[in-house]
């Protein structure tokens, strides 16, 4: 009798933000030293995952991330200082777009209501009586009219 192999298949969905390097293989792909990573770390420029164990995981934006703070400081002469700076206000910049995109759609949203508002008052403006603040009160004598139709209306004494 021969043992049956199973093959089986584990998925494993990887996103930008997943950390799946450890500090040795994050510090070769961003060429640098494992301790370089440590000290960006402690400065707040990078936070690594960490496994259950506390082991550092880096992730695909992390790598990408200290591939940035390399060329900050080493081709454009930045200090730490700068990097965090330009963190910060991308950070700031980031939000405020967001903010703008919402404060757009919530804009448009407005002006769709007010739109619908104005079609509904055109369509009943015919039906509106206009009220005049503050106008004099009309004595009900003073609102019949000047003038008198004669109305006939049959005898109530049977017919003649």
């Amino acid at each position: 009798m021969s043992a049956r192999r199973i093959r089986t298949t584990t998925r494993i969905e990887l996103t930008d933000d997943r950390g799946v390097f450890m500090i040795s293989v994050a510090a070769e792909l961003a060429e640098m030293h494992p301790q370089t990573l440590r000290m960006y770390e402690q400065r707040g420029l990078i936070e690594p995952k960490r496994s259950p164990k506390g082991t550092r995981l880096y992730s695909h934006a992390d790598v990408e991330r200290l591939k940035r703070i390399q060329q900050m400081t080493a081709e454009m002469g930045m200090n730490l200082a700068g990097v965090e700076r330009v963190f910060e206000l991308e950070d700031q910049l980031a939000s405020m777009n967001a903010k703008v995109r919402r404060l757009e759609r919530r804009a448009a949203a407005l002006a769709e209501e007010v739109e619908r508002l104005e079609a509904l008052r055109r369509e009943l403006r015919a039906e509106i009586v206009p009220y005049v603040r503050g106008g004099a009160i009309v004595p009900v004598q003073s609102a019949q009219p000047r003038f008198r139709i004669p109305i006939e209306r049959p005898s109530q004494d049977g017919g003649a």
